[in-house]
């Protein structure tokens, strides 16, 4: 691989300041999910230029870019776009200040926490690289730029629209940056991300003056109560092995001191590996929901899916043959990942065209950190994705990613 890689790695090198830049003017302008019009339309030009076959407004604001190169397999690489709905607080430079508005029309900060806006560049330097070296791989390549992976709607709105007039990947691959140590590529066959499940819970009661609590049936004690009794579902309902999170992220109602409202909103997300253990847990949550409204006399609550996410399970041969790969390029810097507790939809193409995927980590922690972290058993202490402090220290990770995305397609290419 180092061998096939080598008349690449001068182009590689010299695209490095104009990824890093386009990283940056990503992470000055994020937005939010399903609403990534300038992004989308930056990358739909870029790909145009270097003369690809663009789609764009592919699932509302993704872009596909295809170059055929010759008989061979086909293989897909994705990226995702969005940003979150949080504010950022890294002091960086080319920190994100902007403001949004949610699809609920919501006004909120808006920050690339998460290294969609890293994703993004890096694939744009894989289709200049891939583009520029046609003599050194043949088959077709497909980009695909993904919106919504944060709603858990992208890569779906995304497939309804390429039901005919694109080709059947052989392989789809993909990467985040993680915390881990810059440059580092972390693989693993089966499960390396979990499932997760994001839930509305609404609690409805009978409102009242605070000083006649009797005349009540109060929604806020019921929200209370659960968000303590769900905590069993992991501690006495699933058995130590079977490794699950359920945590509670909102709890609201009310709107004054003295008056008991007439109902109440929790919201909850679920992580498991087990499909199994995903529906225990997901039955638990509703009996106990509802059993505490009818503890309260109160009628059944409302249960609703916020957005529903499917367990990434690497094919085990292609990751065998990708880890092959990784290792004889990046030697000691490739190594066997632990599954994390994270979720993604990335697994959503590989499961309705039932083609192999792998998705693998880029380590974006800046060396001293990560390596005085690992010395002080501290590095649960180091901002991670979705953290208002999260930042990716750019050399070498922006180098990293470009190399380890271009040594997994020409793996099949």
């Amino acid at each position: 691989m180092k061998q096939r890689i080598a008349p690449l790695s001068g182009t590689i090198t010299r695209l490095i300041p104009e990824i890093t830049a386009l990283y940056k003017d990503f992470h000055v302008h994020p937005e939010l999910s399903m609403q990534e019009f300038r992004t989308a339309k930056i990358v739909a030009d870029y790909l145009t230029k270097l003369g690809y076959q663009v789609t764009d407004k592919v699932g509302v604001t993704g872009v596909v870019g295809i170059l055929h190169n010759g008989k061979g397999k086909t293989v897909m690489l994705r990226a995702d776009m969005d940003a979150l709905p949080m504010a950022e607080k890294t002091g960086l430079p080319f920190a994100s200040q902007t403001m949004g508005q949610t699809l609920d029309g919501d006004k909120t900060p808006v920050a690339h926490m998460c290294g969609h806006d890293l994703h993004v560049a890096w694939m744009l330097g894989v289709a200049s690289v891939m583009m520029a070296h046609r003599d050194a791989w043949q088959g077709t390549l497909m980009l695909v730029f993904q919106p919504g992976e944060e709603t858990a709607s992208g890569a779906l709105a995304m497939l309804e629209d390429m039901k005919t007039g694109y080709p059947l990947p052989d392989i789809i691959l993909g990467q985040h940056v993680m915390v881990g140590k810059a440059g580092t590529i972390g693989y693993r066959a089966g499960s390396i991300l979990t499932a997760g499940d994001s839930l509305h819970v609404r609690f409805h009661g009978k409102g009242a003056h605070g000083s006649t609590p009797q005349n009540a049936i109060d929604p806020v004690m019921m929200a209370a109560f659960t968000s303590v009794r769900l905590q069993t579902v992991i501690s006495r309902e699933t058995a130590p092995q079977d490794s699950a999170v359920l945590t509670i992220g909102a709890i609201q109602g009310g709107t004054k001191e003295n008056i008991i409202p007439d109902e109440a909103i929790l919201k909850l997300n679920i992580r498991t590996f087990k499909g199994s253990v995903r529906d225990n847990v997901l039955t638990s949550v509703k009996r106990i929901c509802a059993c505490e409204s009818h503890a309260s006399g109160a009628k059944d609550p409302e249960i609703s899916v916020i957005n529903s996410y499917p367990v990434t399970e690497n094919d085990r041969v292609s990751t065998e043959l990708l880890a092959e790969s990784f290792t004889t390029f990046f030697g000691e810097r490739a190594y066997l990942t632990e599954p994390a507790m994270n979720s993604e939809d990335f697994s959503q193409f590989g499961r309705r065209w039932q083609v192999p995927y792998v998705f693998w980590f880029v380590g974006g922690t800046k060396e001293s950190i990560w390596d005085n972290a690992v010395k002080n058993h501290t590095v649960h202490q180091i901002p991670a994705n979705h953290s208002s402090l999260f930042q990716i220290e750019l050399k070498p990770t922006v180098q990293a990613g470009m190399e380890a995305m271009i040594v997994a397609a020409l793996t099949w290419l």
